[in-house]
C-alpha cells in the first residue's frame, strides 16, 4: 500500500511533463505544417 504514495505522484509528474512538452511544442509551431512532410516523401531529392 505504501508503494501507492510513490507511484501516484511519480505518474502525475510524468503526465505533467508530457502535457508540458505538448503545450511547448504547440506554442512553438511544431504542428503548423502537416501537409509538407507527406508530400516530401513523394518527390526525389535533387543531387
Amino acid at each position: 500500500m505504501m508503494v501507492l504514495f510513490i507511484v501516484i505522484p511519480l505518474a502525475l509528474l510524468v503526465v505533467g511533463a508530457a502535457v508540458g512538452a505538448y503545450v511547448w511544442a504547440s506554442r512553438t509551431g511544431q504542428f503548423d505544417d502537416t501537409t509538407t512532410p507527406a508530400i516530401r516523401a513523394v518527390f526525389d531529392d535533387e543531387r
